[in-house]
């Protein structure tokens, strides 16, 4: 009984210690991985906004780009769908005032490697650049839409539409206020 008691608190002090180096190694990672996080999004922001923003303003989730002589040139927020292949499809996606995109940058995907990754590739996110989604929302050629999707990664490729119209109405909701 006594060799029974020994080994449980053996192992007992042996999980607590453990569990401590854990919440340490938590503890001291978790202000790094925010802040890369942040230049993530910042970088992307950055990366979405038409070239001629001269400033940016951060508005709780919302950037919006100046041009030099103060008008607003474009705005940056994410989007996001939750029905990608492999999960949440993330981006930060850039819109001209008069709500035609810029352009798009992955935040986070767990797509396919060799398929659904290429959701970050010219030949598929460049379509997107000008497209006016001021109206109607954006959808892939299979579903009645101009956007031709990613050979054998269709889930994905309507996962980026999505994402990006979920961005549009997100901004429409934010200006209307």
């Amino acid at each position: 009984m006594k060799k029974i008691l020994s080994l449980v608190v053996s192992l007992s002090l042996i999980a607590a210690v453990c569990a401590g180096v854990l919440a340490l190694v938590n503890e001291v990672s978790q202000k790094p991985m925010e802040e890369a996080k942040k230049n993530a999004a910042e970088k992307a922001v950055r990366a979405v906004l038409p070239q001629s923003v001269a400033k940016i303003e951060n508005r709780d989730g919302l950037s919006v780009g100046y041009a030099a002589d103060g008008s607003v040139a474009g705005y940056a927020l994410e989007g996001s769908d939750g029905s990608g292949y492999g999960g949440i499809v993330k981006l930060m996606v850039g819109f001209t005032p008069d709500f035609k995109v810029v352009a798009y940058k992955k935040l986070e995907a767990n797509e396919t490697p060799g398929l659904g990754a290429k959701l970050v590739e010219p030949e598929f996110s460049g379509q997107f650049a000008g497209k006016d989604v001021s109206g109607a929302g954006l959808a892939v050629t299979k579903d009645g839409g101009t956007i031709v999707p990613i050979t054998a990664a269709t889930i994905t490729s309507r996962a980026v539409c999505r994402a990006v119209n979920a961005a549009r109405d997100a901004l429409r909701a934010r200006l209307a206020r």
